[in-house]
């Protein structure tokens, strides 16, 4: 799957890329229908422990599924986010397989 990857005010380094590219493809087991996915990372200025945000848009055919999570750090954030799409995705293949 293509993945768009943008880091607001920071440089991500490769093996933040490598982790959050396998756990995108695994979405595709889901919903083999994906066009695409963007992810934007973020850290929040806050003295919160809870600053670093990432969002995930996945272009799939007929509407876009956007889930965003904040958490402690990236990865972590990543797995709830893909936990989040992956119901979702499974959600919109039933709704689909239905019609």
């Amino acid at each position: 799957m293509k993945v768009n990857m943008q880091s607001v005010n920071f440089t991500v380094d490769r093996k933040l890329v490598d982790f959050i590219q396998r756990k995108m493809d695994k979405l595709e087991t889901y919903y083999d229908k994906i066009i695409d996915a963007d992810v934007y990372l973020k850290v929040e200025n806050t003295s919160a422990k809870e600053n670093k945000i990432v969002e995930i848009r996945v272009n799939i055919p007929g509407d876009d599924l956007m889930v965003k999570k904040q958490c402690k750090t990236f990865e972590e954030a990543t797995d709830e986010g893909t936990k989040s799409l992956q119901r979702a995705l499974l959600k919109r293949k039933e709704k689909v397989r239905a019609h």
